[in-house]
């Protein structure tokens, strides 16, 4: 009877785990959980990244919006501009120095200063090289290569993003085919006169 319970002792009645069984249950269990613990660290760390990423995103979407909420009204106020203009050019000099005629010239520099502090910008565009992210060809005639001979339509950006190119007329070396010397002529007699 002495040998069955020192027996029983040394080897645990079934069901019941060693002391190292135990011990290394214990080990599985912490290393599972840290390993959960990672992982869900690692998911904060990304979701905050992500917040923060979609933080930023929005304050740029809110800046771009408040830079280009005018954008729609500025573009239906430049053809007015346009008028203004050509109304200018197109009266005789001898009214210069009539009241009205000034008024209405403050009127278009006031609406020119009230677009440049909006952010509004004429593109260059005569005599430049022709550049179709500005510019707009409406015309090719005999002139330098690949140059802006004239603008039809002043072009305008805001804020660096076009908002209307500008209307040009582009400069294109004229070929002498079938023409021959009648060809050549034509173009001698336009460049003299």
């Amino acid at each position: 009877m002495a040998e069955e319970q020192k027996v029983s002792q040394e080897r645990p009645a079934q069901g019941q785990a060693t002391p190292q069984e135990e011990v290394d249950d214990l080990r599985s269990q912490l290393e599972s959980a840290r390993s959960e613990a990672q992982r869900y660290l690692d998911n904060w760390r990304r979701a905050e990244a992500d917040f923060a990423n979609y933080k930023k995103r929005v304050e740029q979407e809110r800046e771009e919006t408040r830079r280009f909420a005018n954008a729609s009204l500025i573009i239906n106020i430049l053809p007015v501009l346009d008028d203004l203009e050509r109304a200018l050019q197109s009266l005789d000099a001898r009214l210069a120095g009539l009241t009205w005629f000034d008024g209405i010239r403050l009127i278009y520099r006031k609406l020119q200063a009230v677009l440049e502090s909006a952010g509004v910008k004429e593109i260059p565009a005569d005599g430049q090289p022709f550049d179709p992210r500005y510019h707009e060809a409406i015309h090719y005639a005999e002139g330098d290569e690949g140059k802006v001979l004239a603008v039809v339509q002043k072009g305008y950006t805001l804020h660096d993003r076009v908002l209307r190119p500008a209307l040009v007329i582009v400069g294109k070396r004229l070929t002498e085919s079938g023409g021959g010397q009648q060809g050549s002529q034509q173009a001698q007699e336009g460049t003299t006169s």
